[in-house]
């Protein structure tokens, strides 16, 4: 299944193809999905991955997909851009600790998409 990621202005920020490895759309990848959670390729525990919603650590709402549910009121998806060429993902590091799992909160963070990834 194809998710695109859009953030709280209805942006299209990322995408995965496989559910699994999230990129932007200039082709980086930028995180992973592992069960319930997004992790940097560097093992840090970027956010919760729940209901369609990627969350920060505190469950705040980042970015959500079509069939998000929950959370907070979600704007008007934009365009989705052009997908550039998929660079090489670099190797998984070891998953460093996980906190305690969030439920989503019904607002969105003041963290943006870029913070969130760290890019």
């Amino acid at each position: 299944m194809n998710l695109t990621f859009f953030d709280q202005s209805g942006t299209a920020v990322a995408y995965s193809e496989d559910e699994q490895t999230i990129y932007l759309f200039d082709g980086r990848p930028v995180a992973y999905l592992d069960d319930d959670s997004a992790y940097s390729f560097s093992g840090e525990h970027l956010g919760w991955y729940l209901r369609g919603w990627i969350l920060d650590n505190v469950g705040y709402c980042i970015l959500f997909t079509d069939n998000a549910s929950g959370g907070p009121f979600k704007p008007f998806k934009g365009f989705k851009p052009f997908k550039d060429f998929k660079k090489s993902k670099p190797i998984k590091e070891f998953k460093k600790h996980k906190p305690q799992k969030q439920s989503i909160k019904s607002s969105w963070s003041d963290v943006s998409a870029e913070e969130f990834f760290r890019i």
